[in-house]
């Protein structure tokens, strides 16, 4: 007895299920194009339901045990969703509805920052990757950024630092540089007056070495002078003895 109660119970809640269901209306489907839709809140309906459905494939996209494959086949459902998206928003902004994708989140990379994933066609979004689907071989490497390079400087950059601090006009402004080299100029302004006193004291010496030669000249001179005149007054004296005898000689042979 309570075998058939159970079954006529099942029947009816059967019965109540499809009398519901026929009293509902017939399950709309989206328009293929975005351009049939002419009215706004319809347009904003389908974009809710398509940012449901992206909402369920990232969350399970997240799964990274799902294999290679499934995680291809997801990210690529995902991005043809957000393409259609971005149709349905350009018909919201034609038939006078706010402008999503002017505030629409930018894509971010394994460390939260942001990064630009151009379209190649040049239209709408470009490709981009979602949960697991970021660590897959291949896509690693577009999420790393490229070593940056150095550039090399011209030499009207080099130049355009250089100023009077690098010649060292300024290095006296502080004061540091009187206080750190004031020792070592004591030090060599004291070796300085201690060569220029040696140095002095050498000419003076020599100064004297001279005055003590001259003098000494002068009086080797006189000396040779003297006896110069010694010489010459012998020789005239010599002379006239020599003339005289001869005279003599000539006197006696007459």
């Amino acid at each position: 007895m309570a075998r058939n109660e159970e079954k006529a119970q099942s029947m009816l809640n059967r019965f109540i299920a499809l009398k519901a269901e026929e009293k509902k209306k017939p399950k709309e489907r989206r328009p293929f194009l975005a351009s049939e839709c002419r009215d706004l809140a319809e347009a904003d309906k389908w974009r809710q339901q398509i940012m449901r459905e992206i909402g369920r494939k990232v969350a399970e996209i997240q799964n990274e045990g799902l294999g290679e494959h499934r995680l291809r086949d997801l990210n690529d459902e995902i991005n043809k969703l957000i393409r259609e998206k971005s149709h349905w928003e350009r018909r919201i902004v034609e038939l006078g509805g706010p402008n999503y994708a002017k505030h629409a989140p930018k894509m971010t990379d394994l460390e939260g920052n942001i990064v630009d994933v151009p379209n190649p066609s040049g239209r709408g979004p470009g490709y981009r990757y979602f949960g697991a689907a970021k660590k897959l071989p291949g896509v690693r490497e577009l999420f790393e950024k490229p070593p940056e390079l150095r550039k090399r400087r011209t030499r009207y950059d080099i130049y355009k630092r250089i100023d009077a601090s690098y010649y060292g006009y300024r290095d006296e402004e502080d004061g540091v540089l009187a206080r750190v080299e004031g020792p070592a100029e004591a030090k060599m302004r004291a070796e300085a007056e201690e060569e220029w006193r040696r140095v002095e004291e050498i000419r003076r010496e020599a100064r004297r070495g001279a005055k003590e030669v001259v003098s000494v000249g002068a009086a080797a001179r006189e000396v040779l002078i003297r006896r110069g005149n010694l010489s010459c007054t012998c020789h005239c004296l010599m002379r006239r003895r020599l003339r005289g005898w001869l005279l003599k000689g000539r006197r006696w042979s007459f």
